[in-house]
């Protein structure tokens, strides 16, 4: 499968939203990625319910959410009413978490989990058959413009490893710092999409950039 890119609509530009989300639509990126965070998970607040419903009106490509927020069971129905095509939440935040993958299937949605960076690939061994996806944060979630912390490489390895045994078709998404420069290494890694913010709308030209990242290959020897 060929990799996926994932645009940050964090880092879109509000006063020009609907502009933005066109030129995704236009571009060759896969997906809408969607940062919910609420104060409280992670240090910063991001958007709610009318945000995601005017980016649903407009996206005509899935809806990748990204849920940084306490309780996030409350919350699932609404967000996929909202647009949501696929939800993650976060291992730290769910104190139940098959149960949260299961309510998420059930409400119609992938269900996929999060890992911050000091968690271990490994806590999700045993409900890893049922993940639609694993999003590997590659920078501390709650901001964007941090720089890629390297370790990110090691357990994504780790990560694939242990899909290969018992889900082999299990996604795994890079979150954080993600650009041309490590997208390679990300990609021998056994990464199979890429959240990027800065990247592509920092870039000259955003479309160029997502054409660029899409036509990245796996680098011959990964740095780490």
């Amino acid at each position: 499968m060929k990799h996926l890119i994932a645009p940050s609509v964090l880092s879109a530009d509000f006063a020009n939203l609907q502009r933005d989300i066109e030129m995704i639509n236009s571009s060759d990126a896969d997906w809408f990625h969607v940062d919910i965070m609420d104060g409280v998970f992670v240090p910063n607040i991001s958007f709610g319910f009318p945000v995601m419903e005017a980016i649903k009106k407009y996206a005509k490509k899935p809806l990748d959410v990204h849920l940084m927020i306490v309780n996030p069971d409350q919350y699932i129905e609404q967000f996929v009413a909202a647009g949501a095509d696929r939800i993650t939440v976060h291992y730290e935040a769910c104190i139940h978490l098959n149960k949260t993958i299961q309510a998420i299937h059930k409400s119609g949605a992938r269900a996929c989990v999060a890992l911050n960076p000091h968690t271990p690939v490994e806590l999700l061994i045993d409900i890893l058959p049922v993940l639609d996806m694993v999003l590997v944060m590659s920078v501390n979630p709650g901001f964007g413009g941090q720089q890629f912390i390297p370790n990110t490489l090691l357990k994504i390895r780790r990560l694939k490893a242990m899909a290969a045994q018992v889900n082999p078709e299990l996604l795994i998404e890079v979150d954080g710092g993600v650009s041309i420069h490590n997208l390679g290494d990300l990609l021998a890694a056994g990464a199979d999409v890429f959240v990027a913010g800065n990247a592509i709308f920092g870039a000259e030209s955003p479309l160029e950039m997502i054409r660029t990242m899409k036509a990245v290959s796996a680098s011959p020897i990964s740095s780490i």
